[in-house]
């Protein structure tokens, strides 16, 4: 049963709808109202009533995307179908008609037409682009449609601007495509006779040059050995005439065209004037008797057959060539170390050629000896001019420069060392220790130092960490700068020797400028990078530390296995890291401190230590109010805006990339360890990110200086101690003594 025509009762038809809005029906042109739209569309998109519209544009291929747009779907795609049409001549009494070969490209991504005609030569005929690319309409009645994808087929006729052509093939992408759309391909049809065309080309086949000329294709020639040069060294001894030497001459034989350059070697200080070249680029004769008159050499010779005063000459050509002069030339394999080259008349001895030269006539001709040509007397060694000794002015490098010439120029720094080792993102390629003083002195014994090395210039730099009621200010202890090794000679002729990052490691004494440190420890970045460039840094192989283990006398190794197994009475496999410490290093093996760290490090459980997320907070607090950051409601207004969803979380990447737009002043650790602790997954919650860093609204306990630098200098010195606590002595013992894991009786393991 029908529900009542009342209010409430009938379906509302705007349920579900998105677009409302009205086509333009009505323009304005050259002052006139008009009516352009009678066949657009009602409101939304709609039909009206009893409307229907003509398709605009093809459709898409089924089972293709239909989901992206024409520009994207068929970007750089066209359809290609060969046709001709018939054009009347009227004022030609050789031809009435000719048949014009054209192509037609049909455009997918716009339903835009191109009719392109091939040049052909000598037709006088304007040719190329027929119709430019555009949209064309249908014939008349129909002329206010266009062609679309449905109305080109093989073997019918397209009337294109009162022009009519006939589609005879296509390509197979054009076959493909329309095979899909469902369109049935008529057979190809072949383009009909142009007599015309044909009586030109009988006519153009039947006529013979007067004057034929014989080609030389050296096309294949040029293109196969374009840029490929032999080059010998050769010898010219000119001491027979009058002020006559030896003169050394490089010879470049071009594989292109046969042809030879030859240059002239200048020493310095010879006495002779420098000359572009000693033989310009052209073919060398092998018997250059005399110079050619011009004219003399020919492609083509004639005979005179008759000659008369009253009548003139008379001359054929001849096609026998008994009148040609020849002449040899030489070639490529005419050229051999140890041959002789008459270059004009004088004896030119080929003594050597490159490697590209001797690769060459290997593969070509099967030539392998190319011992070199003596000619020069073995020249006495040079004596190494002494260097005066340093004066104490300047750098010793800057002084030394000043010794090579006579225009002093400024050292050279290593530039390439400097662009591999310099900051690069988050690598700084600084080698951060920690160390103390050497010295007998209570309160300097107490002091803590940060030793950095940069790998980029091997600079030292050396900074104290402020310690709390010690008497002494901390801050920048050493500038940065290269350091000399101590016990060297101040005035010598030498030059010094510097610290590098080889020198540096755990358990080593450095006197820098007369101040002896130990380093006792190292962050996590300085043990990484040390043991992924093993093959820089020895105190770091592992190999090598494994093989001194196994170097150790019998007795050692016997007393290590005693050790470890009674260490562990539970048959864990693992013993504590300082146990292990205080035995390698009281057996005396032969490793050092960092070695053993090393050691340790390779066969332990590395446990990360945690931060407070409290003392995070205080101190980025602490950098924000040191900078007077005052910018956090713009931030969330930031984050607002990029949390399109509105769910007050954003991705780890966004959240980062937002503050570093607002160039938010915290170290990049700190900031890291700070999206870490509020990430959720890959998540994070930037409200309460900003309620915690805000140091305005919500101000946090005051820090004391050593939790700002330990963030400040990026540098956390627990990777070698804190971190290392359980060693996997099986493993070791495994991998040292090839043992497997001690599971069993410790004693059936220190008999083992």
């Amino acid at each position: 049963m029908a529900l009542p025509f009342l209010p409430g009762n009938s379906p509302n038809k705007q349920l579900g709808k998105e677009r409302f809005h009205k086509s333009q029906h009505f323009d304005y042109s050259n002052g006139v109202h008009m009516l352009v739209g009678s066949a657009k569309p009602g409101i939304g998109g709609e039909l009206l009533a009893d409307q229907k519209i003509k398709p605009k544009y093809s459709v898409y291929p089924q089972g293709q995307g239909s989901h992206l747009p024409s520009w994207v779907a068929f970007d750089k795609q066209a359809l290609c179908f060969e046709a001709y049409f018939q054009e009347a001549v009227l004022q030609s009494r050789d031809e009435t008609y000719r048949i014009r070969k054209c192509k037609i490209f049909f455009y997918l991504e716009d339903d835009t037409i191109q009719v392109v005609e091939p040049e052909y030569k000598n037709s006088r005929i304007p040719q190329g682009t027929l119709i430019y690319r555009q949209r064309i309409p249908l014939p008349p009645p129909d002329d206010d449609q266009f062609y679309n994808i449905f109305h080109f087929n093989i073997s019918q006729q397209m009337v294109l601007y009162s022009r009519t052509f006939t589609l005879t093939n296509c390509d197979s992408f054009t076959r493909n495509f329309l095979t899909k759309l469902g369109v049935h391909l008529n057979d190809s049809t072949t383009v009909p006779d142009d007599p015309y065309s044909n009586l030109r080309e009988e006519t153009e086949k039947s006529m013979k040059p007067l004057r034929p000329y014989e080609r030389h294709d050296t096309l294949k020639q040029f293109l196969d050995h374009d840029r490929k040069v032999l080059r010998f060294f050769c010898l010219w001894n000119d001491t027979g005439s009058v002020f006559g030497d030896s003169r050394d001459l490089i010879l470049h034989y071009f594989l292109a065209d046969d042809t030879i350059e030859i240059r002239e070697v200048i020493s310095p200080n010879s006495g002779r004037d420098t000359v572009a070249k000693f033989l310009h680029r052209s073919k060398l004769p092998k018997c250059p008797a005399r110079m050619k008159q011009p004219g003399e050499i020919t492609d083509r010779t004639v005979l005179n057959v008759f000659a008369s005063p009253s009548q003139g000459k008379r001359f054929i050509l001849d096609s026998l060539k008994t009148g040609a002069v020849h002449e040899d030339f030489y070639k490529d394999c005419d050229l051999t170390v140890g041959g002789e080259v008459n270059v004009w008349g004088r004896r030119v001895i080929i003594t050597d050629c490159d490697d590209f030269t001797k690769d060459y006539y290997r593969s070509k001709y099967g030539i392998e000896d190319f011992t070199p040509v003596q000619y020069k007397a073995s020249t006495a060694p040079q004596t190494l001019r002494p260097v005066p000794p340093y004066n104490g002015f300047g750098s010793e490098e800057d002084s030394l420069s000043s010794c090579k010439g006579l225009l002093p120029k400024p050292p050279k720094a290593d530039f390439q060392k400097f662009m591999e080792k310099d900051r690069c993102g988050l690598d700084s390629n600084v080698l951060n220790f920690r160390a103390k003083m050497v010295t007998t002195d209570a309160v300097d014994r107490d002091r803590v130092f940060i030793i950095s090395f940069y790998l980029c210039d091997d600079s030292i730099s050396v900074f104290e960490r402020p310690q709390r009621n010690s008497g002494v200010l901390g801050g920048k202890f050493l500038q940065r700068g290269r350091i000399k090794k101590p016990g060297q000679e101040l005035f010598k002729s030498e030059l010094s020797e510097y610290f590098t990052a080889q020198d540096l490691y755990v358990g080593v004494t450095l006197c820098l400028n007369n101040k002896h440190f130990q380093l006792l420890d190292a962050d996590e970045y300085t043990f990484n990078y040390m043991e992924q460039h093993a093959e820089e840094f020895p105190k770091a192989n592992v190999g090598n530390i494994l093989s001194k283990l196994r170097s150790t006398p019998e007795e050692k190794q016997s007393e290590i296995r005693k050790f470890l197994a009674l260490s562990d009475p539970s048959n864990t496999g693992f013993i504590p890291y300082e146990s292990l410490r205080g035995l390698l290093m009281g057996l005396d093996c032969g490793l050092s401190v960092h070695e053993v760290l090393v050691l340790c490090r390779r066969f332990s459980e590395r446990e990360q230590p945690q931060v407070d997320l409290g003392l995070m907070l205080a101190v980025a607090q602490d950098f924000l109010k040191k900078k007077n950051f005052e910018e956090l409601p713009d931030m969330a207004r930031a984050f607002t805006h990029q949390d399109r969803h509105k769910t007050g979380r954003l991705s780890t990447k966004e959240t980062r990339t937002v503050c570093k737009a607002f160039q938010l002043p915290l170290p990049d650790n700190l900031l890291g360890g700070l999206l870490s602790k509020f990430a959720d997954g890959d998540d994070i919650d930037y409200h309460a990110f900003l309620a915690g860093i805000n140091w305005i609204e919500h101000p946090a306990p005051s820090v004391v200086p050593e939790d700002t630098f330990k963030f400040e200098m990026d540098a956390r010195f627990d990777a070698g101690g804190a971190t290392v606590k359980n060693i996997n002595y099986s493993s070791l013992l495994g991998d040292v003594f090839s043992l497997q894991s001690i599971n069993g009786d410790p004693t059936t393991a220190t008999s083992a």
